[in-house]
């Protein structure tokens, strides 16, 4: 009888440890089971992080990339677009050039003077020209001079005696660069009427770039 009790008590026992070992071995399971998917999870979220940051960091190289490509691109359109211009103006300069060798020349050279007269306005004016010029110069300086006179007069009444005389030191000749033409100074230089052809022809060519620019390059309008 005795014993019959002890083998019961053993078995629930046993019965019991079976139970709570399994239970522990379902827990344990679980836990794992709740670990690894935990674990997973954050490796996944890592890997995605990763990736996009790799995939933000590749856009950012393309656009730096793409954005050099395209700098590139503008600096060299450019620079063959300042050739362009830059030969337009060589161009144009040789034309002057051939203007001051026609035959018409000592006819402008007289017109540059009178128009240096005008806007100038002084009594005493000293002519500067080419050294291969002098002749010309020299021999329109008195027509030019009666035509200002007469211009002065027409337009004032007054008539004016003019001295205007040609620069005597050679070494102060405008340089052959100036493709001829003349300057005229007053008051020892501080009144200069620049009337070249090399500076003519800048100025026309900078008052005239807008429409030359919509000409040559009428994409960018």
């Amino acid at each position: 009888m005795a014993s019959d009790q002890i083998r019961q008590m053993v078995n629930f026992i046993l019965q019991e440890a079976h139970e709570k070992a399994n239970e522990i071995r379902v827990k344990t399971e679980h836990d794992f089971n709740l670990e690894k998917q935990t674990l997973v999870h954050e490796a996944k979220l890592a890997v995605q992080d990763e990736f996009a940051k790799k995939e933000k960091d590749r856009e950012i190289q393309e656009r730096i990339a793409r954005s050099a490509e395209i700098g590139a691109c503008r600096k060299k359109k450019m620079a063959l677009r300042d050739d362009l211009l830059t030969s337009l103006m060589k161009e144009a300069s040789s034309k002057c050039k051939v203007v001051a060798d026609g035959s018409n020349y000592s006819a402008l050279l007289q017109k540059l003077i009178v128009q240096g007269l005008v806007k100038i306005e002084e009594m005493s004016v000293v002519v500067y020209c080419r050294t291969d010029d002098l002749k010309t110069v020299t021999k329109v300086i008195p027509a030019a001079v009666q035509e200002y006179v007469d211009i002065m007069e027409k337009e004032s009444g007054v008539k004016l005696t003019p001295n205007v005389t040609i620069n005597e030191d050679r070494s102060k000749d405008l340089p052959e660069s100036s493709n001829g033409g003349v300057k005229l100074t007053a008051l020892n230089n501080k009144i200069v009427c620049d009337n070249t052809m090399s500076l003519r022809l800048a100025l026309v060519y900078e008052e005239l770039m807008p429409s030359i620019r919509e000409i040559l390059f009428p994409e960018d309008q």
